[in-house]
C-alpha cells in the first residue's frame, strides 16, 4: 500500500516544451517542440520558415546576372562560398569558360571561407557547450580573414566578390603576402584550440556519444559536408566533381569513425588544416593573366572604358539634339537628378546646372538623340546646339557604347540556353546545389536552391531522441545550420 502510494506521487508524465524560436543556442529563428519524459528526450519537432525572405522566387524575377547579391544573404556566414556556387552553375548553364587565375582566386576566397566559417562554428558550438575562451581565440583569427576580404573587395559579410566568369578584380600583392603570413601561423592557432578541448574531460563528456548517426542513416537522410563525413563517407564534390582550380592542388578529405558530435567536431578541426594547405599550394600556383571572362556577351566592360564620360570631374556635357527627340520621356524616367524637362511628344532639355554626369539618361534614349560633347561644360545652349551638329569623337563613341552595352546587361542580361540544369559545389556547411529551369530569356523560369542547412535542421530528431535537453543544444551546434539559408 505505501508502495502504491509511494509510485503515484513520484509519477511521471510527458511535457511538451517550445525551444526557440529566440533561443540563443538555437544559431538563429529555430524552434524545436520537445516532448520531455524528466530530461530525456522522447520527441523532436523542428519547425522551420521564421526568416523566409523568398530568394528563390526574387531570383526569378531577376537576371541571372543581376540575382548574384541574393545568394549573400543565405548563408551569410560563408557568403564567399555561396557566391562561388551560383557563379560556377550560372557559367555551366551559358557555356563561359573562365580564366586560369579566376579559378585560383576563387578556390582560395572559397577556402579562406571554409576557415571563416569553421572557426564560427567552433566559437559558438564551444561556447554553448560551456567553452568560453575558445570562442575569444576563434574571432581573433577570423577577423583576421575578415580584414583580408576587406582588402580585396571591401566588404567583410556580404562580399559579393566573385563574378560570372570570373572574380570582379585582382588581388593586390600586399593581399598575397598578409595571406600567407595568415596561413604560416594559421596552424599554431588551430593547436590552441585543440589544446584548450580535445581533451578536456568536460568537452569529452558533452560529445563523445551524443548524436551518433551511421554511415547508412547519414546517406538516407540526405547529409552531406562534415555532418556527413563525421560518419565515415568521403563524399566531398571538390574531389569527385571538381571545379575551379581543385583538381590542381593535392588535399585529403577528413572522415570520422563513430558518427557522433565529438567526430563532427575532429572533422571541422582537420578540414580547416587542409583548406590551410590548399591555399598555399593556390597561392604558390597563381598564374597570370586575366580575372575575367573576355567574351563580351556574358561581362561588363571594363569601367575606366566609361570613365570618361561618366566621372563629374570630367568636363563634358549632355546635350539633347531637338530634331531627333520624339519627347518619349524615357531620359526624363531615368534620370536620378531631374535634371530633364519637358512635355510628352516634344523635344526635351537637360539642365546643365543640375546634371550629374551619371550618363543613365544616354543609356534610357531609344533614339539616340542623345549627345555627349567633350569640353562642353559650362558652354550655353546655342554654343552646345552647334557643337552636337557634328559626330562625336572617337573615343567617345566608344565609351557611349560600352555604357549603353553595360545598361542592357544589366536591365535585361543574355539569354540562357532552354532547358535544365542543377550544379552543386562543396560550401562549408556541405552540398549547395542551385536548379534552374531556363525557357530561353534573360530570368530563370524556375530557380530552386538545396541548402544543406535546411536538410540537416530536418535530421535533428534522429541526433537528439533518447539524450537529455542539454544534449540537444550539442546536437544543433554539431549539425551547423545557419537560418538564413535554411528558409531562403
Amino acid at each position: 500500500m505505501i508502495q502504491k502510494e509511494a509510485e503515484k506521487i513520484f509519477e511521471t508524465r510527458e511535457l511538451n516544451v517550445n525551444m526557440g524560436p529566440q533561443h540563443p543556442a538555437t544559431h538563429g529563428v529555430l524552434r524545436l517542440v520537445l516532448d520531455i519524459d524528466g530530461e530525456t528526450i522522447v520527441k523532436v519537432t523542428p519547425y522551420v520558415g521564421y526568416l523566409h525572405r523568398g530568394i528563390e522566387k526574387l531570383g526569378e524575377s531577376l537576371s541571372y546576372f543581376q540575382a548574384l547579391p541574393l545568394t549573400d544573404r543565405m548563408d551569410y556566414v560563408s557568403a564567399m562560398s555561396n557566391n562561388i556556387g551560383y557563379c560556377v552553375a550560372v557559367e555551366k548553364l551559358f557555356g563561359i569558360e573562365v580564366p586560369e587565375r579566376a579559378k585560383f582566386i576563387r578556390t582560395i576566397v572559397g577556402e579562406m571561407s571554409r576557415i571563416s566559417n569553421h572557426l564560427l562554428w567552433l566559437a559558438t558550438h564551444a561556447l554553448d557547450i560551456g567553452a568560453m575562451t575558445v570562442f575569444l581565440y576563434c574571432f581573433r583569427e577570423r577577423e583576421w580573414i575578415l580584414d583580408l576580404f576587406e582588402m580585396i573587395c571591401g566588404a567583410r559579410l556580404t562580399v559579393t566578390y566573385p563574378r560570372v566568369g570570373g572574380v570582379r578584380n585582382d588581388v593586390p600583392q600586399e593581399f598575397l603576402e598578409s595571406l600567407w603570413k595568415f596561413t604560416d601561423e594559421f596552424p599554431s592557432r588551430i593547436l590552441e584550440y585543440e589544446t584548450l578541448i580535445d581533451q578536456n574531460r568536460i568537452w569529452l563528456q558533452r560529445t563523445v556519444g551524443i548524436g551518433v548517426i551511421s554511415a547508412e542513416e547519414a546517406v538516407s537522410w540526405g547529409m552531406t559536408g562534415p555532418t556527413l563525413r563525421g560518419s565515415g563517407v568521403p563524399y566531398d564534390i571538390r574531389k569527385h566533381m571538381p571545379y575551379d582550380a581543385y583538381d590542381k592542388v593535392d588535399f585529403e578529405v577528413p572522415i570520422g569513425t563513430a558518427g557522433d558530435t565529438y567526430d563532427r567536431y575532429r572533422c571541422r578541426m582537420l578540414e580547416m588544416r587542409q583548406s590551410n594547405n590548399i591555399i598555399r599550394q593556390c597561392i604558390g600556383k597563381l598564374p597570370p593573366g586575366p580575372v575575367m571572362a573576355e567574351d563580351p556577351k556574358f561581362t561588363l566592360p571594363p569601367k575606366d572604358k566609361m570613365m570618361m564620360i561618366t566621372h563629374p570631374t570630367k568636363e563634358v556635357a549632355y546635350f539633347i539634339e531637338e530634331k531627333a527627340c520624339k519627347g518619349c520621356g524615357m531620359c526624363m524616367r531615368a534620370c536620378p537628378a531631374k535634371a530633364i524637362s519637358g512635355e510628352k511628344k516634344k523635344p526635351h532639355k537637360i539642365d546643365q546646372a543640375f546634371c550629374l554626369q551619371c550618363a543613365t539618361c544616354f543609356a534610357a534614349c531609344k533614339f539616340k538623340s542623345m549627345k555627349i560633347i567633350p569640353g562642353g561644360k559650362g558652354l550655353s545652349e546655342e554654343k552646345l546646339a552647334e557643337l552636337a551638329a557634328g559626330p562625336m569623337p572617337e573615343e567617345i563613341a566608344k565609351a557611349a557604347e560600352h555604357l549603353v552595352r553595360q545598361f542592357e546587361f544589366i536591365k535585361k542580361g543574355p539569354k540562357a540556353p532552354e532547358g535544365e540544369l542543377y550544379v552543386a559545389t562543396e560550401v562549408p556547411k556541405g552540398e549547395l546545389g542551385f536548379y534552374f529551369v531556363s525557357d530561353g530569356s534573360g530570368k530563370p523560369f524556375r530557380m530552386r536552391l538545396r541548402a544543406p542547412s535546411f536538410i540537416h535542421a530536418g535530421c535533428l530528431p534522429r541526433l537528439c531522441v533518447g539524450h537529455l535537453v542539454a544534449d540537444v543544444i550539442a546536437a544543433i551546434g554539431t549539425i551547423d545550420i545557419v537560418l538564413g539559408e535554411c528558409d531562403r
